[in-house]
C-alpha cells in the first residue's frame, strides 16, 4: 500500500497492521525466553550496524524542527547523541538479561472441590504505543514488548519521522528470522486518524500507552475504546522540612531541577517549611542564578500550582509543617514523584504513607523515577493510575495473568 492510498483509507491501514500484529502476537507466545532474548541481541548488533544512517536521519529531523521553532523541551528529546544512542543499545542487551516474567506463577492453590489453580503470567497480545519527539521510546518500547511477548504498533510524532522509520528498518530487518517478524511495526502516516483508528481498534490493539504531553495523552484517552495506561503529566515537589540539612536538599532540588528539566520526573514546585523559610531560601536563590532557573514566588506573585514548565522555571511555597505540604501536594500535584527532606524519621514516614503519588521519596531526588533506576530495564511508560500498573512501567507491568485449573475429571457439587 502507498502513502497516499494509506491517506486515504487510514481506518483500513490500521487494521492491516492490527491484524498483523495479533498473528505475530500469537507467534511471540510460543517463543521461548531464550529465542527472544536473541532477537533482542539481533537489534542491539543491527543499530549498530546502522549507527551511521540512523544519526543521519536524527541529524534532518532535528535541523526541521530548528527550522520549525520546536520548544527546547522537545528539540532536547528528540536529539539522539552519542550517549542516548550508546544507552539504546545497551537498553537492549540489559532487558535481554532480565527474567522472563512471561509464565511465572503468581500463586497456586488446591482447593477443597480437588482442583488445582494456578495464576500465571501471559502478555496482553497486541499493545500500541503512541509517543512525541524521543527516538529512544521507539527502541526501547520493542524490547520491552518483544520481552514479554507482546506485539506492537507504535506511532510517532512528525518531529522524528526519519528517525522513527529508520530505526523500524533496523529493527524490521533483525527480526528476520528470528520467528518474531512482524512484531513490531512503525505507523509511517502523520494523519491524526491513524492515533484514533489505534484506540479504537477493539480486539486487535489490548491496551494503548501514550508517552507524550498531556494534550496527546488527553485526545487519545478522549478517543479510546481500549484501555489506556498513562500519566496526563508530571508536577513533582521538593518538600524542605525543618529538620532538613540546607547542603542536601540544594544538591537534591538542583539534580531534580537541572539535570534534566524537559522531563516528567523533574522537579516543578519546591516548598519550604515555615520556621527556615527565612535562611534557606537565600541560598535558593543564589543557587537559582547561577543555574539560570526562573523562580516563582507565591508570596510575591500568583502562580498555577499545577503548571508543568518542563524548562528551567519553578515554582516556590511556603507551608506550616509537614501536614500542609502534603495536602498541598495531594491538591495540586499530578501523583507522579514528590519527596520530602528531612532528618526527621517520624515526618518522613507521614510523608511517605500520605502523599498520594506513584513514587515517593525521603532525602532521594525524584529524578529516580525511571524503569532503568529501578532495576526494571528500560521502561515503557509512567502510569499515574491505580489499576493494573502505577509509576515506572517495566516487563511485569506489561503482562496480564491467566487461571490455569486442573483436575482429574472434577465436576462441581
Amino acid at each position: 500500500m502507498t502513502t497516499d492510498e494509506k491517506a486515504v483509507d487510514v481506518a483500513k491501514y490500521i487494521r492491516q497492521m492490527g491484524e498483523r500484529a495479533r498473528e505475530a502476537a500469537a507467534a511471540l507466545a510460543r517463543l521461548s525466553t531464550e529465542a527472544k532474548n536473541a532477537a533482542l541481541a539481533a537489534i542491539a548488533d543491527a543499530l549498530e550496524a546502522r549507527r551511521g544512517e540512523i544519526s543521519a536521519a536524527n541529524a534532518s529531523d532535528v535541523a526541521r524542527a530548528k527550522d520549525v521553532g520546536i520548544t527546547p523541551a522537545m528539540l532536547d528529546r528528540l536529539t539522539l547523541t552519542d550517549a542516548r544512542f550508546d544507552a539504546m543499545v545497551a537498553g537492549l542487551r540489559h532487558v535481554a538479561s532480565l527474567p522472563d516474567p512471561v509464565g511465572e506463577t503468581i500463586w497456586t492453590r488446591k482447593r477443597p472441590s480437588g482442583i488445582n489453580i494456578r495464576k500465571v503470567r501471559v502478555p496482553f497480545g497486541v499493545v500500541a504505543v503512541v509517543f512525541e519527539s524521543r527516538p529512544n521510546v521507539f527502541i526501547d518500547t520493542a524490547a520491552l514488548c518483544l520481552k514479554t511477548g507482546n506485539a506492537v504498533i507504535l506511532r510517532g510524532g512528525k518531529e522524528a519521522i526519519e528517525t522513527n522509520k529508520a530505526l523500524s528498518c533496523a529493527v524490521c530487518a533483525a527480526l528476520v528470522g528470528t520467528g518474531a517478524e512482524g512484531a513490531v511495526q512503525l505507523v509511517d502516516i502523520l494523519d491524526h486518524a491513524a492515533v484514533t483508528e489505534l484506540v479504537r481498534a477493539v480486539g486487535l490493539v489490548d491496551v494503548a500507552i501514550p508517552r507524550g504531553g498531556e494534550r496527546l495523552i488527553r485526545a487519545m484517552c478522549e478517543a479510546a475504546l481500549v484501555p489506556v495506561l498513562k500519566h496526563y503529566k508530571g508536577v513533582c515537589h521538593i518538600y524542605v522540612d525543618e529538620t532538613a540539612d540546607f547542603d542536601m536538599a540544594l544538591r537534591i532540588l538542583d539534580n531534580a531541577k537541572t539535570q534534566r528539566p524537559g522531563v516528567c520526573n523533574a522537579a516543578e514546585c519546591l516548598l519550604v517549611n515555615a520556621k527556615v523559610a527565612d535562611a534557606f531560601l537565600p541560598r535558593v536563590e543564589t543557587w537559582a542564578k547561577e543555574k539560570g532557573v526562573t523562580l516563582h514566588f507565591a508570596s510575591k506573585e500568583s502562580v498555577d500550582w499545577e503548571r508543568e514548565f518542563l524548562a528551567l522555571e519553578l515554582n516556590v511555597g511556603v507551608v506550616a509543617d509537614c501536614a500542609e505540604a502534603v495536602a498541598h501536594i495531594n491538591r495540586y500535584g499530578s501523583h507522579h514523584s514528590d519527596c520530602i527532606v528531612t532528618a526527621d524519621a517520624a515526618k518522613a514516614a507521614a510523608f511517605l504513607r500520605d502523599v498520594d503519588s506513584a513514587a515517593v521519596y525521603h532525602n532521594v531526588s525524584t529524578r529516580f523515577t525511571d524503569g532503568a533506576e529501578f532495576g526494571m530495564g528500560a521502561e515503557i511508560g509512567i502510569s499515574t493510575d491505580k489499576l493494573h500498573a502505577r509509576g515506572p512501567m517495566g516487563l511485569e507491568e506489561l503482562t496480564t495473568y491467566k487461571y490455569q485449573i486442573t483436575g482429574e475429571g472434577i465436576t462441581r457439587a
